[in-house]
C-alpha cells in the first residue's frame, strides 16, 4: 500500500501565487503596445493563422507548470509504503499418546479409543497456526514419532502411521513424560506444554511419573493430562491365535490420582474424557488456553520523489525556453 506524503507541506502554499503570476502576465501582454506600426490592418487580417499562432500562449502554461512542479519539489514529495511486521510468542507443544493394548477398548465409537484420539489430535494440530508441535508415543517404552515442527501436514502423516504393537505392551507414563521433556529441553518458546493422553496406570518404565513431572516443572513445562475411556467392564478387541479377532470384556481403570497430581505440579489441568465428544471438547479447551501471542507492528517506509519532480520541471522549463527562442521567438 502506497501513501502520499510531503516532508515540508507548507511550501505548497506557494502554489497560490501561480494564478497571480498568470493574471499578471496576461495583463502585461494585453497592455503591451506593438513595436511596428501599419497604416492599415486590413491586409494583415487576411493572412491565415498558423498552428504556431494559435498555440503561442502555451509557452506561458509551460512556464507556470514548471514553476508549480518546482514548488511541489520544494515540499519534498515522498512515496510511503505501509508495512506490517508480525512477531509471535509461540507455544511449543508435545503430544504424548498412549498406544498400549488397552487403547483398543471399544467404548469409543466408531472404532476404539486410539482411533478416536488420533482423529481429535489431527483436528487439534491443524487448528494451530504459529506453534511448533511434536508427537511422542508410548506403551512399555516411549519414542518420538515426530519432532517439533511447523509442518502440520507432515505431522499428520506421522500421526496416521501410529498403531498398536509399535513397541511392547505396557504403560510407561513416567518415561513418556521424560521423553517429551527432552523434546522441549532446548525450546526458546514463551510457553512449553505437554498434552499427555492415557487410559491406564503406570506399570512400566524405570521412571516414576511424579518424578518425571517434577523435572518438567523445573523446566517451566506444563503437563495437561487426559484420562480417556470409561471405567469398569468394557469390550476389547483381541487377536486370538486360534480364532482370530474376537471381542472380550476387560476391566479398565485409570489412575486419576496420579494424573491429577502431574497436572497440578506443573500448573496445568487434568481432564477426563468418557466419550468422543468430551475428548474433542478437552482439546478445544487446551487449544483456547495455550494460544500464541501475535503482535503486529505498523510502520511506513518513505522514498524520496524530490529529484523526479525537479527533473520534470527542468525539462518543461528547457522546452519553454527553447521554443521561446526559436519557433515562438518574438521580434521587438
Amino acid at each position: 500500500m502506497f501513501l502520499p506524503h510531503f516532508q515540508h507541506p507548507y511550501f505548497l502554499f506557494l502554489l497560490l501565487l501561480v494564478p497571480l503570476l498568470a493574471l499578471q502576465q496576461f495583463r502585461f501582454n494585453k497592455n503591451r503596445k506593438a513595436s511596428i506600426r501599419f497604416p492599415s490592418l486590413k491586409t494583415i487580417k487576411k493572412v491565415p493563422g498558423t498552428w504556431a499562432l494559435r498555440v503561442r500562449h502555451s509557452l506561458l502554461f509551460l512556464r507556470l507548470a514548471a514553476i508549480s512542479i518546482m514548488i511541489i519539489a520544494l515540499a519534498r514529495p515522498q512515496k510511503g509504503e505501509a508495512l506490517h511486521e508480525v512477531s509471535t510468542h509461540g507455544v511449543d507443544i508435545v503430544l504424548a499418546l498412549d498406544i498400549s493394548t488397552s487403547m483398543k477398548t471399544m467404548d469409543f465409537k466408531p472404532k476404539n479409543r486410539l482411533h478416536v484420539a488420533k482423529s481429535v489430535i489431527e483436528s487439534f494440530v491443524l487448528g494451530r497456526k504459529t506453534d511448533r508441535v511434536g508427537l511422542v508415543v508410548f506403551a512399555a517404552k516411549s519414542f518420538t514419532q515426530c519432532p517439533l515442527t511447523l509442518d502440520y501436514g507432515i505431522l499428520v502423516q506421522f500421526l496416521k502411521q501410529v498403531d498398536f504393537n509399535m513397541v511392547e505392551d505396557g504403560t510407561a507414563i513416567g518415561t513418556a513424560i521424560l521423553n517429551s521433556v527432552n523434546r522441549l529441553r532446548d525450546s526458546k518458546a514463551e510457553s512449553k506444554i505437554i498434552v499427555l493422553l492415557t487410559d491406564g496406570e503406570n506399570n512400566a518404565g524405570e521412571v516414576d511419573p511424579i518424578t518425571a513431572a517434577k523435572a518438567a516443572e523445573a523446566m517451566g513445562i506444563k503437563i495437561y493430562t487426559i484420562g480417556v475411556g470409561k471405567s469398569g467392564q468394557q469390550p476389547l478387541e483381541v487377536e486370538d491365535p486360534f480364532f482370530g479377532k474376537r471381542i472380550v470384556t476387560v476391566e479398565t481403570k485409570i489412575d486419576e490420582k496420579t494424573l491429577k497430581q502431574i497436572a497440578s505440579l506443573t500448573d496445568a489441568n487434568y481432564y477426563r474424557a468418557q466419550n468422543p465428544k468430551a475428548l474433542k471438547d478437552i482439546y478445544a479447551k487446551i487449544d483456547a488456553l495455550e494460544k500464541s501471542q501475535i503482535e503486529t507492528h505498523h510502520f511506513t517506509r518513505y522514498h524520496e520523489l524530490f529529484t523526479l519532480f525537479l527533473i520534470i520541471a527542468l525539462i518543461i522549463l528547457f522546452i519553454e525556453i527553447t521554443l521561446a527562442n526559436t519557433r515562438f521567438m518574438k521580434i521587438p
